[in-house]
Parts: C-alpha cells; sequence; structure tokens
C-alpha cells in the first residue's frame, strides 16, 4: 500500500457485518490522491458498503479507515460532518430535488453548508453546468431532463463544492449504452482535468473498462474524450468479502482465476 500522506483513502484490515451476515473480511487497500479506483463485483458483494463506510455512515466491526490522512473509524459526527464537507457524492438512490430548478439542485450544498455570497454561488453553478455541457438548462426544473442529463446535474451537484474526493456508486445504472457513456465522460472529465480523487464503484464492467481507457484533453478551450494508450484507472473487484483481484484491466482480462474469468464472462462482449 502507498504512505498514508499519499493516500487518500487507505483500508487497513477492515472487517463489517450486519448480524450474521459478513459483508468485508480482512479489505486493505488503498487509493493514491489523484487517482481514480473503480470497484467491481456482483450485485450484494458490498461495494456500496465500501463507500458508505468510507463517509463514516457506518463504522468497521476491526480495522481502520483513514480518509485524507484521518482516521475516520473513530471520529465524532461533528468531526465527520466536517471530513463529509471535502467529499462528493453520487449515490444510486441520490434522486434530485424535484420542487428546486437546476441551479438549486447543484448549488444546494453551498447554499445550505457555506457562507457564500448567492452571486458567487451562482457563477459557481454556471461554471460546473458549464464543465458537464449543460448550462443552458441552468433554470429547467428536473422534470424537464432526461435520465442521462439527471444523472449529469447530479455529478455537477456532487462537484460543486470542489472536493478532493469523489465517490460514485454506479452512476449509469439503468442508463442506455449511449445515455451512459455520456456520464462516463464526465467522469474521466473530472479526472483529468480536476485531478479530483475517485472511487467509481459499477458492475457496468463495459463502463468500467470505457473510463480506464480514455482520457479528457482540451481542444481549443472545450474538452474531448479520446482513447488513452495506457490505463488510467486501477481495478479492484470484491468477491466473498475480499479484494479477490487488484491490478491494470488488462491483468484482470487475462486472469486465470475461476471466478474472475466467470464475472466477465458474463459480462464482457460479445453478448
Amino acid at each position: 500500500m502507498g504512505s498514508v500522506d499519499s493516500s487518500a483513502v487507505v483500508f487497513d484490515k477492515v472487517s463489517f457485518a450486519f448480524d450474521d451476515h459478513v459483508v468485508l473480511r480482512n479489505v486493505s487497500f488503498s487509493v493514491p490522491k489523484g487517482s481514480m479506483s473503480i470497484l467491481l463485483g456482483a450485485s450484494g458483494a458490498g461495494k456500496s458498503i465500501v463507500l458508505k463506510l468510507i463517509l463514516g455512515l457506518f463504522r468497521p466491526d476491526a480495522g481502520s479507515i483513514l480518509v485524507n490522512g484521518q482516521r475516520i473509524d473513530r471520529m465524532s459526527e461533528h468531526d465527520l460532518l466536517r471530513l463529509r464537507a471535502d467529499i462528493g457524492m453520487l449515490f444510486q438512490e441520490t434522486a434530485l430535488f424535484d420542487s428546486l430548478t437546476v441551479a438549486e439542485n447543484v448549488g444546494y450544498r453551498l447554499y445550505e453548508e457555506t457562507d457564500m455570497p448567492i452571486d458567487q454561488v451562482r457563477n459557481r453553478v454556471a461554471e460546473v453546468l458549464g464543465f458537464i455541457a449543460l448550462g443552458e438548462y441552468i433554470d429547467r426544473m428536473p422534470s424537464e431532463l432526461s435520465g442521462g442529463q439527471r444523472r449529469r446535474v447530479a455529478i455537477a451537484r456532487a462537484m460543486a463544492s470542489k472536493p478532493n474526493l469523489l465517490l460514485f456508486d454506479d452512476p449509469t445504472t439503468g442508463l442506455d449504452p449511449i445515455i451512459a457513456t455520456t456520464v462516463d465522460d464526465e467522469v474521466v472529465k473530472l479526472r483529468d482535468l480536476e485531478h479530483v480523487t475517485s472511487i467509481l464503484v459499477t458492475h457496468q464492467i463495459r463502463d468500467a473498462f470505457y473510463v480506464a481507457t480514455h482520457r479528457a484533453v482540451k481542444s481549443n478551450g472545450s474538452p474531448q474524450i479520446v482513447p488513452s494508450d495506457t490505463e488510467r484507472a486501477r481495478f479492484m473487484v470484491l468477491h466473498d468479502g475480499q479484494i479477490c483481484f487488484e491490478g491494470s484491466g488488462m491483468e484482470l482480462r487475462a486472469s486465470g482465476d475461476a471466478y474472475l474469468q466467470q464475472f466477465l464472462f458474463m459480462t464482457l462482449p460479445p453478448w
């Protein structure tokens, strides 16, 4: 594992259970600052639990968790709230507020949790909506947006407060592949242009490999997504309560492990 100072997130021998149901068993990994980790696993493997442990919404039964060098498994609720202010979250169930405009949704944390003047909040909201190419939707209602646009607005909301760590929980679930790619592109842009540390949880292998093998570049002032010569994310696979694989996408595809072969066979083309 990388040194604590250079790691945004460190799990050290973390175990977690719901009563008799063991979710994580002695799990250790680290996520270096400025990097992207992709956490794969079958439905119910505990991927979302990992994110909720990082946020301090759950506490581990054993082991330690550090976020930005701070032990969060022993942190008070007051200190956790301060820590969470530096984390952007995009959970499956994080729906937009239907009664608020796009601008009010995106600026919600800034309005509620900071003393930023309203005109500055509006400028920041316009900036992040421009980043996700939805600037003209600033005063629309969520009901006027497509599913993919709503998901991208949720990403804008997560990034509005300029967090150093972004957590994505299956951001493309329920979207068709073409729309899903527009969401993947935003994740790539955040990593490559904003240099945000990110953990992407997904069971959509296609999206995982797309994000790992594409990069964002500025072209004439606007971002373009292009294929990358090198992989730009590290893969981890959660199975049976443990990290059963950690490495590159190429290494994952080449693995001789029976479970990994079955997992990829069920999810990679040809379909």
